[in-house]
């Protein structure tokens, strides 16, 4: 069990006890946690293979309030912990397989010609802020519990750098089995093409090897191009079978679990991988909870009699009841939407929103003050010159590149049809005009609250203002 809460100085107005985390540890295993989640797994390794390279696609950064430091104090070491465990297990195996060397040499051989296409670059930038979490409010949450003189610069910097190492890591292990499922499918590919062969030429069994099989067809195509041509042969390349790639999760949920199905002893490696996946998933949820209880609580949303168990139990059951539309057949479609055009276009407006706000509304100097009071130093002009120029110049930028790119070309799926003509591969099609006014909800309802709570706190501040006003002019008067 996990220790009562150390007294903050910190408190709430009305004097309780703000808790706190046992150690330091539990702090940083649940920003961890919160940052590296299933995104790591599926959406980087996904961007690298979209994009032909790591280089591509750069993944750097240039219940919980009590019920964490209670209950779910001791689970995030466990949720944290358990990934990177399963992880090293399958770096391991994966490096064992055989094609796990091509797989690795595809993932860190970037295409030149795509880093022209500016899709690369905005992918790239949202991925930052779906692997770090930024602008969710957990990482801001977590921190709240902490001690007030805490260092947060090493704390940002520690978490930045253990989620980007985290993608990398998660890559490796991915693309080496990727790699081993590759060279597996290629190598069936040209026993298909090589048994054709043998029974239209009546070879003799296995006289015709896999090495062998490029030569040898070269040759009869040189002596009987008709004959050759007749035959079903596939165009086997293993750079095809690498370039083969489901969109979005299904690289995890459909690629990457098909190849474990080739692995020896099977059953146990699906078992620590959807381990691994639902223990990733466990560990986002609790900061993405956290970003959404802990503001409750501090504002006062319900009476303070309530129970904050009941909160949270009812923003769980929200959650469950709108996340139900990811469970239908359509499920798939809903989460492309959510992730490419819902949460991106949030994510860049909010964190544009938090930079601007800290470094010109609160001020740069009070900022700096606060952090040399938390920390003992001045942030370095490095710093400085992030937050005040670098930081909201290319949020803008990226910003104005998404609406350029969603201005020019209509919101579009891919949709598996088995009528489609290059049926499996999947036939790209339009949104209706309802999921486009879906869209454009999903965009602006989050955002609403921008000014929907400025204008709460400016009508707070002038009732208050009137109130003191008429208390003065009572006294006065009296």
């Amino acid at each position: 069990m996990a220790h009562a809460p150390e007294p903050d100085p910190a408190a709430s107005d009305l004097g309780e006890e703000r808790p706190k985390w046992d150690n330091k540890a539990q702090y940083f295993l649940s920003c961890i946690g919160f940052a590296v989640g299933l995104g790591n797994i599926w959406r980087f390794p996904y961007l690298c293979q979209t994009y032909g390279g790591a280089d591509e696609s750069w993944d750097n950064s240039s219940m919980w309030a009590e019920g964490s430091q209670g209950r779910c104090s001791q689970v995030i070491y466990f949720t944290a912990l358990f990934p990177y465990l399963v992880l090293t297990i399958f770096v391991i195996r994966g490096l064992t397989l055989p094609g796990a060397t091509k797989g690795l040499i595809y993932l860190f051989t970037p295409n030149m010609h795509i880093l022209q296409n500016p899709q690369v670059w905005l992918d790239a930038a949202t991925q930052i802020f779906f692997s770090l979490s930024l602008a969710f409010g957990g990482h801001i949450a977590f921190a709240s519990y902490n001690s007030p003189r805490n260092d947060c610069q090493k704390d940002a910097v520690v978490i930045a750098l253990v989620n980007s190492m985290t993608s990398l890591y998660a890559s490796i292990a991915v693309f080496s089995v990727l790699g081993f499922k590759a060279t597996n499918d290629h190598g069936h590919c040209l026993d298909r093409n090589i048994l054709s062969l043998i029974n239209e030429f009546d070879f003799p069994e296995q006289s015709i090897s896999r090495d062998d099989y490029l030569a040898v067809l070269m040759h009869l195509n040189a002596t009987w191009p008709k004959r050759v041509a007749q035959l079903p042969l596939k165009v086997c390349r293993l750079e095809d079978f690498l370039d083969k790639s489901a969109s979005g999760p299904g690289l995890a949920f459909i690629l990457f679990t098909e190849a474990v199905l080739h692995m020896p002893g099977a059953p146990a490696w699906a078992v620590l991988f959807f381990g691994m996946l639902f223990t990733l998933g466990l560990s986002t949820m609790f900061g993405s909870m956290e970003a959404v209880i802990t503001p409750m609580l501090d504002v006062g949303v319900l009476p303070r009699w309530v129970p904050k168990e009941a909160l949270t139990g009812l923003v769980c059951l929200a959650c469950f009841l709108f996340a139900t539309c990811f469970t239908l057949q359509s499920g798939n479609y809903w989460l492309e939407i959510f992730d490419n055009v819902a949460a991106s276009l949030n994510l860049l407006i909010l964190a544009f929103l938090e930079v601007v706000g800290v470094a010109y509304v609160y001020g740069m100097k009070r900022f700096c003050d606060d952090i040399a009071w938390m920390t003992g130093r001045r942030p370095s002009p490095y710093w400085r010159l992030t937050w005040r120029v670098v930081s909201p110049l290319l949020l803008l930028t990226i910003f104005v590149a998404y609406i350029t790119l969603l201005s020019q070309k209509p919101l579009s799926y891919r949709a598996w049809n088995p009528k489609y003509e290059l049926f499996p591969a999947r036939q790209e099609k339009l949104y209706p005009g309802w999921v486009l006014a879906a869209c454009a909800l999903l965009s602006l309802l989050p955002l609403l609250w921008v000014p929907g709570v400025a204008l709460a706190q400016l009508l707070t501040r002038q009732r208050r203002t009137w109130r003191d006003r008429d208390a003065r002019l009572d006294t006065d008067m009296s």
